[in-house]
């Protein structure tokens, strides 16, 4: 979806779904910000809250799903599909079937995809970085595959759609280099506190030993 603000994250789409009574929140993140498990944890606890109506039961608040498809590994191992639960710690009984997570990480997606294999072939188009690889997907002939490859060709010849690409380039492009000149800029300031600290620090230390000899010269004048 694109933001409100041309510097705002463009790159994730956010599909909220009722589905058999089941809320279905579905994320896509392109970039590793850091702190994944706990932003999904929150969207699905913003999900599961928003659901209990002015005087609603809690125990018809609805199982709340969320589906994360990451372009980047998450968690350790070779699994692609990861589903968190709250269990019991030693016996793992699940305390309640109304949190599911689930996270799918693309780059761990096996190769070698079929048609008759729905999840991996729809997470193999969105893993596509070229035009040889929906190519492919079309050459499978299943039907919705390609409806939806259509749909993606029509909405990115657009100039609306090339526009904000391009300002979003530029945008990250920006956002980068304020990051670099303030990371330089914090590692000059930190040299400078650091050997001005180490400069008072060697003064206290002169200090100490001047006082040490003066303190050793009066007790030789002393005797």
């Amino acid at each position: 979806m694109p933001p409100d603000m041309i510097d705002d994250k463009f790159c994730r789409l956010d599909i909220n779904m009722t589905i058999d009574g089941q809320i279905v929140d579905l994320e896509i993140q392109v970039s590793n910000e850091g702190d994944y498990p706990e932003r999904s944890l929150y969207y699905w606890a913003r999900e599961y809250s928003s659901a209990l109506g002015e005087g609603g039961k809690y125990a018809d608040l609805p199982r709340t799903i969320i589906i994360s498809i990451l372009s980047f590994r998450l968690f350790e191992g070779d699994n692609f599909h990861s589903e968190y639960q709250a269990l019991e710690t030693t016996i793992h009984k699940p305390l309640t079937d109304k949190l599911s997570l689930h996270y799918f990480e693309l780059p761990k997606l096996p190769e070698g995809v079929t048609a008759d294999d729905g999840l991996k072939l729809w997470l193999a188009l969105f893993n596509a970085e070229t035009e040889e690889e929906l190519k492919k997907i079309e050459a499978m002939g299943v039907t919705v595959m390609n409806q939806a490859i259509g749909a993606y060709r029509k909405v990115t010849a657009t100039g609306e759609f090339r526009e904000l690409e391009r300002q979003r380039h530029y945008a990250a492009l920006n956002r980068n280099s304020a990051l670099y000149n303030a990371e330089m800029k914090g590692k000059a300031e930190g040299k400078a506190e650091g050997k001005a600290i180490a400069d008072k620090e060697w003064q206290s230390v002169v200090a100490d030993k001047d006082a040490e000899i003066a303190n050793l010269r009066a007790q030789l004048n002393a005797k």
